[in-house]
């Protein structure tokens, strides 16, 4: 397994030692076709798939034949629930359903690998020694933000955000926060920086390897 050495920061953009990154997890090649099916499916799953109009069968209406077949003039028509008068039923239209779409494991694991990846070649990757605040306020992690020289970023810590950090950064615009087990494609992808923790490094290894 080969690894490269990196540098540890502290919210106050103080160096707190180094770390080894993986290789075979922070130096792949880049695969856009990966990411797009990865986020492709991340995003169908999220679809609430509720959307819904009444058909011909749905609709409240007389079951009255309009007028005669003919002798009137007019087309010739029997129901006034079909879809060519005002408040008649829909055709065609979407009934409710499930987006999602099954993707191999092996598929979204690279592809989170893959995301990683990318952020450590364009030097949008930042590991911090901890993520906690002695308080919940906006206005003490918007000043370390600033001395990260952060404002579009995505915050990975470990098995929990500390309470006081998630309070603070709610207020904050463009800020994301994520426990480890969280961690997926497209928010790594939809924020300028990424910001790993000591402890989310070690679960994204694990989970990865």
């Amino acid at each position: 397994m080969k690894s490269m050495k990196v540098d540890v920061l502290t919210l106050d953009a103080e160096k707190a030692g180094s770390v080894e990154l993986d290789e075979a997890i922070f130096a792949l090649e880049p695969r856009a076709d990966i990411l797009h099916r990865v986020v492709t499916w991340q995003l169908a799953k999220r679809r609430a798939g509720t959307h819904a109009v009444k058909f011909r069968s749905d609709v409240r209406a007389t079951n009255k034949k309009m007028y005669r077949q003919k002798g009137t003039g007019h087309a010739r028509h029997g129901s006034r629930r079909v879809n060519l008068f005002r408040g008649g039923g829909r055709a065609f239209g979407p009934v409710p359903r499930d987006h999602g779409f099954s993707l191999p494991k092996k598929v979204r694991k690279l592809g989170l690998k893959t995301a990683l990846s990318a952020k450590r070649a364009e030097g949008r990757l930042i590991i911090l020694d901890g993520l906690a605040l002695e308080t919940g306020r906006t206005k003490l992690f918007k000043e370390k933000l600033d001395k990260l020289g952060l404002e579009n970023a995505l915050f990975i810590d470990g098995p929990e955000i500390d309470p006081n950090v998630r309070r603070a950064a709610a207020n904050i615009p463009h800020i994301d926060l994520l426990p480890s087990e969280g961690a997926n494609v497209y928010d790594i992808l939809r924020r300028d920086t990424l910001v790993l923790t000591r402890a989310a490094l070690e679960r994204l290894v694990e989970r990865l390897k």
